[in-house]
């Protein structure tokens, strides 16, 4: 069938797209670089021509108060241009545990994003993920200097974004949820834990001081990012994908 990925030149996406035309669909991938701006709805009309299921792994540029303006108006335009096109199925990535952060605007933003496809007339499905592995450097770089590193020991989950692509293709060709589904990695580490593990894969002799006022994911209350009861957990674990 014809699924049209939104952000499938992305890390995620551009997976997803791979996974899905091996399996034998053509699923087409957009992005700004291919005409398509779900901003302000150009190109949406011809992406989604035929199209039976869209998939919207598009992103936020920032993570800031202009997030949810961001996510507002996209879904908007996106689900709007959908049920014009007849699209029978609209596939959202979003992270586990995301109404259970409201201190973070990111999060009150991918809530909204939420709300606005739940709300809608196109039949939906809402994957929801843990951290990325491919992340982890980007977290350690937010409160890192020369010196170490200050990380929260805020519990995580993460998993490989292979794992991420697999799960959203598994529900993209399934029938709409109408609901959620938890993805998550096989183990659970403090963040603070995960940094040393990474450091210490790439060698890097920077030590890690717990501070639970550091970065973003310090706004995480108790367990908020872990798997909850009834998520597919992903096989690739912390260490296997350090070693690739």
């Amino acid at each position: 069938m014809k699924i049209a990925v939104m952000g499938g030149t992305g890390l995620i996406g551009s997976q997803v797209v791979r996974i899905l035309q091996a399996a034998g669909h053509d699923a087409v991938p957009h992005s700004q670089s291919t005409g398509v701006d779900l901003l302000t709805g150009q190109g949406l009309p011809e992406a989604l021509k035929d199209a039976v299921v869209v998939v919207n792994l598009t992103n936020s540029p920032t993570f800031d108060d202009a997030s949810p303006a961001f996510f507002q108006t996209t879904m908007d335009n996106l689900l709007t241009a959908a049920e014009r096109a007849g699209v029978g199925h609209a596939v959202v990535l979003s992270i586990v545990g995301v109404d259970q952060v409201p201190d973070l605007a990111y999060y009150r933003a991918k809530v909204l994003q939420e709300d606005i496809l739940k709300a809608g007339k196109v039949p939906y499905s809402i994957v929801r993920a843990t951290q990325f592995f491919e992340f982890i450097d980007a977290v350690i770089s937010w409160t890192a200097d020369d010196n170490g590193v200050r990380l929260p020991s805020t519990p995580v989950q993460p998993m490989a974004a292979a794992d991420v692509a697999q799960a959203v293709v598994d529900v993209s060709v399934g029938a709409p949820l109408r609901g959620v589904r938890n993805v998550a990695g096989p183990d659970v580490f403090g963040l603070d834990e995960l940094g040393r593990i990474t450091l210490a894969a790439h060698g890097d002799q920077r030590t890690v001081t717990t501070d639970d006022s550091a970065g973003m994911f310090a706004a995480a209350p108790g367990d908020a990012l872990i798997a909850k009861e009834g998520a597919v957990l992903a096989p690739t674990s912390c260490r296997e994908w350090l070693a690739r």
